[in-house]
């Protein structure tokens, strides 16, 4: 993902997808590259410096669902975590996702969890 500032949006979204830091080499303020991953899957999402912001709208949009939880839950962690509120979606009947902003203005969804879906159907 290319960002502005590697280690901060590696911080930040760290503790909302669950991921960690490679032990060997652990990410650090100052790093151009900061790469974290699901020690469950080894899924990698990696973080890179680059001098040209992005123009309009960001060019990836995660839509997460709580491995645990609640979506409403889910959001008010993420927002204490330093997300900001973009558009709330909820509906009256539990439907509805929020959209939600990182540190650097990149938006991703809070849609409801697996568990939340099972239960309205």
């Amino acid at each position: 993902m290319d960002c502005r500032d590697a280690y901060a949006l590696s911080e930040f979204w760290r503790p909302i997808l669950g991921y960690v830091d490679h032990s060997d080499d652990p990410n650090e303020p100052g790093h151009e590259e900061c790469p974290i991953f699901d020690p469950e899957t080894g899924h990698t999402l990696l973080f890179i410096e680059v001098p040209d912001p992005t123009p309009g709208k960001n060019k990836f949009h995660l839509d997460l669902r709580p491995r645990t939880g609640t979506r409403d839950e889910e959001v008010e962690r993420v927002l204490g975590l330093g997300a900001t509120l973009v558009a709330d979606r909820r509906e009256a009947n539990g439907l509805g996702w929020v959209t939600l902003a990182d540190p650097e203005g990149n938006q991703f969804c809070i849609l409801r969890s697996d568990e939340e879906r099972k239960a309205s159907s």
